[in-house]
């Protein structure tokens, strides 16, 4: 027993957290031993986040005990966290844009040379950091000039910089292209050859099987289990995080493609920066099939997206919904028109954050009856529809007067979905659909796509996960710089021919329209 507490670097003991209408976490126990990679698994509003944020010192718990080395101690804020050698690299990232990245590593830890922030010493020791376990971070650059993962490699440094010896790692791959994952899992297990502790809250078996030593498993606050990596598998897993048997594969039919839905041609569009995004983008989709667009993040998926639901301008070229020209259309007009839309940010395009939940189901129709009448809005009509919508589409939450921002991401994502999907679209355009989200919850989304396309109705799904475009879509078209480089089939395809066209080594004949 004695050799077990020696090993054991943090406990948590009888952990409850209450919040109005839930218990997110009740009686959990969790042993995280030195030097591993303890994943945290659940579904999405299963208590992993809840339960770290205690860790970290962001809440205080309701019953229970935290032991940092063996030793009790009471975290009760992030900074007591630091001081006892925890940090966190959270889902969301917390940096400053315009700052460098040593200005934001740095943030109220500043060293100081007289009066002034010592910025050389800083970056010269951001640099040590950085090489010492491979994060590959130019310290004088701005953040708002870096990509998503080397922006996550920024707050990795950040817990490194305070002198972290445990970190928790909040979704890490939620917003990461695969090469960028690839990356991660490397970094990780560098910082734990150095000694560190890492705590990896992920729903993503893949991961956990590729780089963790153990797992624990909640499921609607209480820990299931907690075994080693190398004694179970996917399939366990995924049992015991739902609570019954997920199939990973999608059950559809071959797809009975009509007429043409969405028409682009030769689309050209610029990016933020002033720089062409789009280049002549072409490609059709038809009633009845699920098109996929594949492609490393950044070369004009975005764009592409913004451009379909007018919330960006096209340069030139054309986009016909149902033969009707709808280039350069408002959103809303988009919207009536009979195009729904799942936004790859659902925090900053998909709900009101401060909203009631039940707000948030009408957002795309409130201005229309039932929910307004000469101008006022009819609230009985809309906690109507958010009750059948949030029962029908299993969203959890505590009550339709909820606001959006207390629901966890995966639920706040299956009420995009319902909303959209209830407004009964031509056109469904699906972006980042999943990310972030747990098997679960992924095989639930899959489905309500596979439900669509079988309506007759036409879904563009654009994804960065390879698996989930060679599992759910049709046809597969390739985006690179801006342009379709090739239409494919995804059962005469792989994930390495598709990755070498991704990265613009292979272009098929007939690139730019349908095969």
């Amino acid at each position: 027993m004695r050799l077990r507490q020696a090993e054991t670097v943090v406990e948590m003991r009888g952990i409850t957290k209450r919040f109005p209408g839930i218990v997110a976490n009740d009686r959990v126990d969790l042993r995280v031993k030195k030097g591993e990679i303890h994943a945290l698994l659940g579904e999405n509003g299963a208590g992993k986040s809840t339960l770290m944020n205690i860790l970290f010192g962001l809440y205080q718990p309701d019953e229970g005990e935290i032991l940092i080395n063996g030793q009790p101690v009471k975290i009760t804020n992030p900074n007591v966290a630091n001081d006892y050698g925890i940090g966190m690299v959270h889902q969301h990232f917390m940096l400053v844009e315009p700052f460098t990245v040593t200005e934001n590593i740095i943030l109220g830890k500043e060293p100081k040379k007289g009066v002034r922030i010592d910025i050389q010493t800083a970056a010269k020791e951001v640099e040590e950091i950085s090489r010492r376990y491979g994060l590959k971070v130019d310290p004088y650059a701005r953040i708002e000039e870096i990509s998503v993962g080397m922006q996550q490699r920024v707050e990795i440094l950040k817990t490194l910089y305070r002198g972290a010896d445990i970190l928790i790692f909040d979704e890490p791959t939620a917003v990461l292209t695969p090469q960028e994952i690839q990356e991660l899992i490397v970094i990780m297990k560098n910082l734990v050859q150095e000694g560190k502790t890492i705590i990896l809250i992920t729903h993503k078996l893949k991961e956990i099987m590729a780089v963790c030593d153990s797992v624990t498993i909640i499921r609607r606050g209480r820990v299931i289990d907690s075994l080693a990596v190398a004694d179970t598998n996917p399939d366990e897993l995924a049992a015991k995080m739902v609570g019954r048997e997920v199939s990973f594969s999608v059950d559809k039919q071959p797809a009975q493609p009509k007429d043409v839905i969405l028409s682009v041609q030769n689309l050209t569009a610029l990016g933020s920066r002033g720089v062409k995004a789009l280049n002549g983008i072409s490609f059709e989709v038809r009633a009845g099939e699920i098109l996929g667009i594949a492609g490393v993040d950044g070369n004009g998926q975005s764009e592409l997206i913004e451009v379909l639901t007018g919330l960006r301008k096209a340069q030139q070229g054309s986009v016909t919904l149902k033969g009707v020209d709808i280039t350069n259309c408002t959103p809303r007009e988009i919207s009536e028109a009979g195009v729904s839309h799942i936004p790859e940010d659902r925090h900053k395009r998909g709900l009101v954050l401060d909203f009631f939940m039940s707000e948030n189901m009408v957002l795309a129709s409130y201005y229309q009856p039932p929910y307004n009448s000469r101008g006022f809005l009819n609230y009985q009509a809309i906690n109507k529809q958010a009750e059948r919508l949030i029962a029908e589409f299993d969203v959890r939450t505590p009550s339709i007067h909820t606001q959006a921002r207390a629901l966890s991401g995966g639920n706040q994502q299956k009420a995009i979905i319902a909303r959209e999907v209830d407004k009964d679209p031509d056109l469904l355009i699906a972006a980042q659909p999943t990310r972030g989200l747990d098997v679960g919850a992924i095989e639930f989304i899959h489905k309500r796509l596979v439900e669509q396309r079988d309506k007759g109705k036409a879904v563009l799904l654009l994804s960065l996960e390879l698996d989930e475009i060679l599992n759910v879509a049709d046809r597969i078209a390739v985006i690179y710089e801006g342009q379709i480089v090739g239409i494919v089939d995804p059962r005469e395809t792989n994930e390495q021919e598709l990755g070498l066209m991704m990265s613009g080594g292979k272009r098929m004949q007939g690139g730019s329209g349908d095969e």
